[in-house]
């Protein structure tokens, strides 16, 4: 028997439609039969006397309508209410064709046999589907390694949903989860729904392996309540797309996909303020540094979105800007100028700006890992500090209206040279706005960007995939969090604030500790973090120390009091002390023309404890 039914489940799909024809085929001539003995009380009635050959031409109707309304269409595994509706047409079809009969020729069909013959054609239809489903299901997939789902959510998505993982090979919808009150303990397609609390205490007893939350439309900071609350299960959290994702209402199994960190750390997005996002981008003649890297090309990304004139890409590494110009040429509708170059060559970009014509300036490029820049000072500062200072200068002048500093949160107070040659980058742009060029200059700064080339977010996802352990430097290490997205959009805004020598500060939220994150991440996976000096759990965390030049904790402002707001509620103005335009350029003319011996590296990081507020060299600077 199992032989047979495993022929069936692996034969051609026309194969499977064929043997429902020809059980359909045997079946309606009793069916017929069945409603002459009912109507009539009598076992040896005739079955539409009048006519000859009447119940083949009632069969060969019967099958005509399942075809032409396309219910042989859905083979046994894929049935639903849009198979309802097609049999429900192909059983109205026959009823009407029997009332036809007795009204245009010579049988004898009673009022009452189209309607018997309708239902029972109807339930035959259903129920030999269901009970060979039910069959195929029992023998084929006994839900040995199939992952046991809870799905939290019972509104339209989640009954998609569950309707999707009834028909999966791979899933088993078990119960839903949801906060309504009105719907605890009822049954809503077939799934008993229950609340948080008491899911929570069933979980063990059903077996549950995954939570899938089919919540499209709920927030960032929505969600990641929910997460906190399941945190305690054990099990892992899975989620279907935001409602963007879904437009179509069509959601299938492959929809499903795990819960982003980025979407819980990252805070409920506020629009942006459409004016401020073109005003220095649409029909304009765009340029970006460092188009390659993380917020580089995220900003490409949001300035395509604004309708440029022409977009050109200026960066370093080869691939890095193939891979951007890739990415960009599939939605751009300007036109996109990809050129390969190193902000250290003012000559070249004097002659890129002056070529195109360029009027905005995004300069994102910059050496951003901390331990990197601290073992290689000379390198560090000659690409961010002076590579600033090319760019810049090649912008002042040729004319170029807007130029905007990409800085970062490691500028305030840094203890590592990257952060110290970011804030020497920004008192450069500081003085020479002072000077009063036409290029309106602004420096905007911010924390770290979840996903980022430089985020310990992919580096967790990889050990978590590795069993562990997850390196984290110290216990109370802390930093600020945002979207590359939400970066991106609020740098283009703050651009176009900016009146000239302007310090923008986007509001991060709130701090993360590291360890929490990392523990969240192993939470979300269906793992438990294993604590020191036991051997319960999965995967460890360890704590290696803190890296040359890396500090505890993050500032975004050097001076508290001197803060105003803007008009976008999430973009502060920083108003900071900053030196004349000739002393910086002393300073930045020797470095320059430094090599890395130690008298140049003790020369540079002497001068960088004279004009960075709080910096103080490591012991770990090497002359590299």
């Amino acid at each position: 028997m199992k032989k047979i039914i495993y022929q069936f489940a692996s034969a051609p799909r026309v194969t499977k439609q064929a043997l429902l024809v020809f059980l359909d085929v045997l079946a309606f001539p009793v069916i017929l039969w069945l409603c002459y003995v009912i109507r009539l009380f009598n076992l040896g009635a005739e079955v539409i006397p009048g006519i000859s050959h009447g119940v083949i031409l009632v069969t060969l109707f019967s099958v005509m309508s399942l075809l032409l309304t396309g219910v042989y269409h859905f083979i046994v595994r894929t049935f639903d209410e849009v198979f309802i509706v097609k049999l429900a047409i192909a059983v109205c079809c026959m009823m009407m064709v029997l009332y036809g009969l007795n009204a245009f020729s010579h049988a004898y069909v009673p009022m009452s046999i189209p309607f018997m013959f309708g239902f029972m054609m109807f339930a035959w239809v259903w129920c030999s589907r269901a009970f060979i489903r039910f069959i195929v299901k029992a023998t084929l997939h006994t839900h040995v390694g199939c992952k046991r789902v809870a799905i939290y959510g019972a509104g339209d998505a989640g009954q998609q949903i569950a309707a999707a993982l009834h028909r999966s090979d791979d899933h088993t919808p078990v119960f839903f989860i949801d906060d309504q009150t009105s719907l605890h303990d009822q049954i809503v397609g077939g799934l008993k729904v229950y609340s948080r609390d008491k899911a929570l205490r069933h979980l063990k007893k059903h077996k549950i392996d995954e939570i899938l939350l089919a919540l499209p439309s709920v927030g960032r900071t929505r969600k990641s309540e929910i997460i906190q609350q399941l945190e305690s299960a054990r099990v892992k959290v899975t989620e279907l797309p935001g409602l963007t994702q879904l437009v179509d209402g069509d959601i299938q199994v492959a929809d499903i996909r795990e819960v982003d960190i980025i979407d819980l750390l990252g805070r409920d997005p506020v629009p942006p303020i459409s004016h401020l996002l073109a005003k220095n981008i649409q029909n304009k003649i765009v340029m970006v540094t460092g188009a390659g890297g993380s917020i580089g090309s995220e900003l490409c990304r949001q300035i395509i979105k604004n309708h440029p004139k022409m977009l050109i890409l200026y960066e370093l590494t080869e691939f890095a800007l193939y891979d951007v110009e890739k990415e960009l040429r599939l939605t751009a509708t300007c036109e996109i100028i990809p050129i390969l170059g190193t902000v250290q060559d003012q000559q070249k970009l004097e002659r890129i700006i002056e070529q195109y014509h360029v009027q905005t300036v995004y300069h994102a490029a910059a050496y951003k890992h901390v331990p990197l820049v601290e073992c290689n000072p000379i390198a560090g500062l000659k690409n961010n500090s002076i590579g600033t200072a090319n760019s810049l200068n090649a912008a002042v002048k040729k004319g170029v209206e807007t130029f905007v500093l990409i800085s970062t949160d490691k500028a305030v107070r840094p203890t590592n040279v990257m952060g110290a040659s970011k804030r020497m980058a920004e008192l450069y742009c500081q003085a020479v706005a002072e000077t009063k060029p036409k290029t309106q200059i602004s420096i905007v700064r911010f924390g770290n960007v979840l996903g980022s080339s430089g985020s310990v977010v992919p580096l967790f996802r990889q050990q978590i995939a590795k069993g562990g352990p997850i390196t984290v430097t110290h216990p109370d290490v802390t930093r600020y969090f945002m979207t590359i997205p939400e970066a991106s959009q609020l740098v283009i805004q703050a651009g176009a604030l900016g009146s000239g020598g302007d310090v923008f500060l986007l509001d991060m939220g709130e701090p993360v500790r590291i360890q929490d994150l990392a523990r969240q991440m192993i939470t979300l996976s269906g793992l438990k973090v294993r604590e020191p000096n036991t051997i319960e759990g999965d995967i460890e965390i360890a704590y290696s120390g803190l890296r040359p030049g890396e500090k505890l904790y993050e500032e975004l402002l050097i001076d508290q009091e001197n803060t105003g707001y803007t008009e976008h509620t999430r973009i502060l103005r920083s108003f900071e002390k900053h030196y004349p335009l000739q002393e910086i350029q002393s300073v930045f003319s020797r470095i320059n023309q430094m090599t890395a011996v130690a008298d140049d590296v003790d020369w540079a990081l002497s001068q960088l404890e004279h004009y960075v507020d709080g910096y103080k060299r490591s012991g770990e600077v090497r002359v590299n």
